[in-house]
C-alpha cells in the first residue's frame, strides 16, 4: 500500500485541504521507515523539503490508531522560536483528530503546563533544557507523563552533534527512557547532515536499537550563488589586475544540482543567463560616495527586497546594521533594516521576526546564527553573508532560508579585508576568508561535504552537570548507585571509574555533594545553589551579562559595560552609558548618533581540516569558479601568483627573509591549535624558536635559529619517539572551555582539553605526511582519535 493509502484519513484530508499533488521524496521514505520497521530513523533532507511533515504524518497515524495513555510523541527543537513557529503547523494538523499538541519551555504560562502534567498526551514540543528543567522538578511524575511515549523527534539534529549541548540532550533522552520504563524509538531531522552513517550511530547511542537512513529520492536544486570581494578602500582588485576579468560583474549566477549521488555543475555564463530571460538587476539608486564598498554592495542589492544579511558575530552584525542605516540617512530614504542575535531582548527579535513575515514590507534584516535554523519569517528573496561562515553545515542552512515556494536559493557572499601593507609578510597577504567561501562551496557541490558529528571525547563539565541534576532528581544514592546511572549515559563511554571517583571526591570536598550518615551521597549546599539557579538547566557557556535599558525599553545584554560617558552599540544603534548598576547588572543609556565597535564576548571558529585542504587546492588549481564575480576574481589571481612565487603550496615552512619563518599546516582549527602547542612546548629549544604569533587556522610566524632541515628533523624524531596529550599543556595551566569546568578537578580539565578538545592524531598525521616520519604505536593505531581506553566499569 502506497504512503497516502497508509495514512489516518484526517492527514488525507489535511494534504487535500492544501492541494498537494503528491508526496516528496522525503515523505514517501519515511513513511516506509516508520510503518515498516521498529528501528531509528534520520530524515536528512534539503531545506524546505518537508521533513516535519514526513516525521509527523506517519507517527501520527500510529498514535490515532493506538492512542497512548501519556504524552506519545516528544518533539526536541534547540531554540522556543522554532517551537512557537512549528506548534500553530501542528496544532492544525492535529485538531481534527483530537490529538493535543503542548509546548513547555520558559514563555509557556504554568497554568497550561498544569493542564499537561493532569492529562498528558499527544504532541509536547520541549528544548533541551525545559526537558533538563522536567526530569529535575518534576522527577516523580515523569512515568505518569511519559510511560507510554512511543517516539522522540529531535529536530535540527546537526546542530547538536559537535558540543555538550547534544551530549545533554542524548543523556536526557536516555535518563528519560529508564524513569518512564520505555524505550521510544528516536526520529532525527536535518538538512545538513554530511556522515548520514556517524550520524545515525549519534541518535541511536544508547537507544538498544540501530538506525535506518532512508535513501531519499529528492528532485535536483537551483542555487542563484555570486562571490564578491571589497577592499575596504576605494581602490579595487579589479583595479590590480592585469590579466582582467573573463565575466562580467553581473551579480549572481544560477546553479543546478541535480539529483543523486553524482554531483554535477551546471551554470550559465551571464550572458547566457541574459538570452534566457534572466536580467541582473542594476539598482537605481546606490550607496553614498563614501561608503564602505562592501556594505554600500550589500545596502543597493537590497533595496526593495525583503533579504537576511549573516554576520559571524554579534558585533559584526551590530557593526553592519549601523553602517546600513547611517547609509539610509545619508541618502534621505526610510531605515529598512532591522537586527537580530542573541544578546538582543525578546521584544526586539520578536519584533524583527514579526516584520519580516509581514509580505508587504521590503525589509533586511541583519542577524547571527539565531534565523540561520528553520524559524518561518516569510519568502525571502535573497541572503547575503558577509566573509566566509566556518561551516559547510552554516552555508546551506542559510543558504536554505532563502528560495522557498518553487523559487531558486540565492546567496551573495561580500568578502571583505583591509588592502595588505606593501610590506606585509606572506600569511597577511592571503584573503583567507575568500579562498575558504570558495573551499565550502566547492566542498558541498564536488562531493556533498558536511562536517561530521565531533562530540566531546571527555566531557567532564557536562559530567558535572548530570551528576548535580541526578542527584537532585532521584535523591539520596550510594556512590556505586550514581555511578551506574551516570557512567552508563553514552556520552560517557570513555569516561573511567577511576576518573569518575577523582571527580566526586572533589565535589565532596568542595560541598558540592555531601556524604550522608549512611555512607550516602546528596547535593550539598554548594551544589543546591547551582542547581537552584535556572541557568543550570542549560550547559551552553553563558558569560555574565548586563541588561541594557533606556527608559520603558529593554534593549539586550551586553559583557563587561564600559564606564558612564562612553558609548556602547546594540540593537543596530549607537547608546550613551548614562549609569551603571553593577550590583543589578543593569545599563541606563539613552539614543545618540555616531558609530562605536560593539562587543558581547568572544566568538570562536570551529573549522574542519577538510576545508583548508580544500583552500589549498583553491590555491593550486587554474580553475575560476562560475559565481565568483570581478574584483573576487582579480583578488584569486594576486593569492595565486602570491602562493605559487612563494612556494608555500609545496613548501609548507616559508622562509620571509633573515630568520623569519611561515608555517602553513592547512590543518582545522583543534589540529592546528595541537601543531602550535607541539612547537611551542616540545620542539621550541632545539629550534631556538621565538616569537610565535598564531593567525589560528591559517598560519604561523616565529623566528628560528635553525635550519628548514633541522625544523623538519627535530618534529619528525619527536612523533616518532612519541609524547603525551599532557605534553602539550603548560605547567599549571587549567584550560577551562565549557560551562561547568570551574567545578571540576584541575587534573580532570587538563585531561578532557588534552584528550578531547586537541585533536593530537590530525596534527600527529600532517607532520608525519611532511616528513614521512614513522609515528609512535602511541599514535599510530588506526582507530586512534586522542581518546582515552574505555573504563566505565
Amino acid at each position: 500500500m502506497d504512503a497516502f493509502s497508509r495514512y489516518a484519513p484526517f492527514i488525507q484530508d489535511f494534504i487535500y485541504r492544501n492541494g498537494w499533488d503528491s508526496l516528496r521524496g522525503v515523505q514517501v521514505a519515511a513513511a516506509d521507515a516508520i510503518f515498516n520497521t521498529d528501528q531509528n530513523v534520520l530524515l536528512a533532507a534539503s531545506t524546505a523539503s518537508g521533513k516535519t511533515e514526513a516525521a509527523f504524518f506517519p507517527m501520527l497515524t500510529l498514535l490515532q490508531e493506538q492512542p497512548s495513555s501519556s504524552v506519545g510523541i516528544i518533539y526536541i527543537a534547540p531554540l522556543k522560536a522554532l517551537i512557537n513557529d512549528q506548534f500553530g503547523r501542528l496544532n492544525e494538523l492535529c485538531e481534527e483528530a483530537g490529538i493535543p499538541v503542548w509546548r513547555w519551555h520558559g514563555d509557556v504560562s504554568s497554568s497550561r503546563k498544569a493542564k499537561l502534567l493532569k492529562h498528558p498526551g499527544g504532541v509536547l514540543q520541549i528544548t533541551p533544557e525545559s526537558l533538563e528543567s522536567l526530569l529535575l522538578r518534576k522527577h516523580n511524575a515523569i512515568p505518569h507523563l511519559f510511560g507510554d511515549v512511543r517516539f522522540v523527534v529531535i529536530d535540527e539534529i546537526h546542530s547538536l552533534m559537535r558540543g555538550d549541548r547534544g551530549g545533554q540532550t542524548m543523556c536526557l533522552v536516555e535518563r528519560l527512557a529508564r524513569t518512564a520504563g520505555v524505550q521510544p524509538r528516536r526520529i532525527g531531522l536535518s538538512a545538513t547532515v554530511g556522515d548520514l552513517q556517524q550520524a545515525g550511530r549519534f541518535l541511536a547511542a544508547g537507544s538498544g536499537r540501530d538506525t535506518v537512513v532512508p535513501r531519499i529520492s529528492d528532485q535536483g536544486q537551483r542555487w542563484r550563488l555570486s562571490m564578491e570581494h571589497f577592499y575596504t578602500s576605494d581602490r579595487q582588485a579589479v583595479d590590480d589586475d592585469v590579466a582582467g576579468s573573463d565575466i562580467s560583474m553581473a551579480p549572481a549566477f544560477d546553479l543546478e544540482l541535480p539529483s543523486g549521488d553524482q554531483a554535477h555543475l551546471a551554470v550559465s555564463s551571464a550572458p547566457a543567463a541574459q538570452a534566457a530571460g534572466y536580467v541582473f538587476e542594476a539598482p537605481s539608486d546606490v550607496a553614498p560616495a563614501a561608503a564602505d564598498p562592501g556594505v554600500g554592495y550589500v545596502f543597493e542589492h537590497t533595496r526593495g527586497r525583503k533579504c537576511l544579511v549573516f554576520a559571524n558575530s554579534r558585533e559584526e552584525a551590530e557593526a553592519v546594521t549601523t553602517t546600513l542605516r547611517s547609509y539610509c540617512e545619508a541618502q534621505g530614504e526610510p531605515d529598512r533594516f532591522l537586527i537580530h542575535h542573541g544578546n538582543l531582548s525578546t521584544s526586539y527579535r520578536e519584533t524583527a521576526e514579526d516584520a519580516m513575515r509581514d509580505e508587504s514590507l521590503q525589509l533586511t534584516t541583519v542577524t547571527t546564527a539565531t534565523l540561520e535554523l528553520g524559524i518561518d519569517i516569510g519568502r525571502l528573496e535573497r541572503a547575503f553573508q558577509i566573509d566566509a561562515p566556518f561551516t559547510v553545515s552554516a552555508f546551506l542552512q542559510r543558504m536554505g532560508r532563502t528560495g522557498r515556494r518553487g523559487q531558486p536559493s540565492e546567496m551573495w557572499f561580500v568578502m571583505r579585508e583591509d588592502r595588505p601593507e606593501p610590506r606585509a609578510l606572506l600569511g597577511e597577504t592571503i584573503p583567507w576568508k575568500l579562498l575558504q567561501g570558495i573551499a565550502l562551496v566547492q566542498l558541498y557541490l564536488e562531493e556533498r561535504w558536511v562536517e561530521p558529528p565531533r562530540p566531546h571525547a571527555l566531557p567532564f563539565s557536562l559530567l558535572y552537570h548530570q551528576t548535580l541534576s541526578t542527584l537532585a532528581s532521584g535523591g539520596e544514592m550510594t556512590p556505586a548507585e550514581l555511578a551506574g546511572r551516570v557512567l552508563t549515559l553514552s556520552p560517557f563511554r570513555n569516561v573511567s571509574a577511576e576518573d569518575y571517583r577523582v571527580l566526586l571526591r572533589h565535589l565532596v570536598e568542595t560541598d558540592q555533594v555531601q556524604v550522608t550518615e549512611l555512607g550516602g551521597l546528596i547535593v550539598g549546599l554548594a551544589g543546591e545553589r547551582v542547581v537552584n539557579n535556572f541557568r543550570f538547566y542549560g550547559v551552553f557557556q553563558e558569560s555574565e551579562e548586563y541588561t541594557v535599558r533606556s527608559e520603558s525599553q529593554e534593549l539586550g545584554t551586553i559583557v563587561q559595560p564600559p564606564p558612564m560617558g562612553e558609548k556602547i552599540a546594540i540593537a543596530g544603534r549607537t547608546w550613551l552609558v548614562e549609569e551603571v548598576d553593577h550590583h543589578r547588572h543593569l545599563v541606563y543609556c539613552t539614543l545618540v548618533k555616531g558609530q562605536v565597535p560593539a562587543y558581547f564576548g568572544e566568538c570562536p571558529g570551529d573549522i574542519h581540516t577538510r576545508i583548508l585542504e580544500r583552500m589549498r587546492q583553491v590555491l593550486q588549481e587554474d580553475a575560476m569558479y562560475p559565481y565568483v564575480m570581478g574584483n573576487a576574481q582579480a583578488r584569486l589571481r594576486q593569492a595565486r601568483a602570491t602562493a605559487h612565487a612563494a612556494g608555500m603550496l609545496e613548501h609548507p615552512l616559508v622562509n620571509l627573509g633573515g630568520n623569519m619563518w611561515g608555517l602553513f599546516p592547512w590543518l582545522g582549527s583543534y589540529a592546528f591549535l595541537a601543531l602550535e602547542r607541539f612547537l611551542k612546548r616540545i620542539c621550541a629549544d632545539e629550534l631556538h624558536l621565538k616569537g610565535l604569533d598564531s593567525s589560528r587556522p591559517y598560519f604561523l610566524q616565529f623566528r628560528m635559529d635553525a635550519s628548514e632541515e633541522e625544523f623538519w628533523q627535530v618534529l619528525a624524531r619527536h612523533v616518532s619517539a612519541g609524547f603525551s596529550p599532557m605534553d602539550l599543556l603548560y605547567g599549571g595551566e587549567v584550560p577551562v572551555f565549557e560551562k561547568y569546568d570551574t567545578y571540576v578537578p584541575d587534573e580532570l580539565i587538563r585531561k578532557g582539553f588534552a584528550y578531547g578538545v586537541l585533536d593530537v592524531q590530525g596534527m600527529v598525521a600532517r607532520v608525519c605526511e611532511w616528513t614521512g616520519a614513522v609515528p609512535h604505536s602511541t599514535f599510530g593505531l588506526p582507530g586512534w582519535t586522542g581518546q582515552l581506553p574505555q573504563g566505565s566499569e
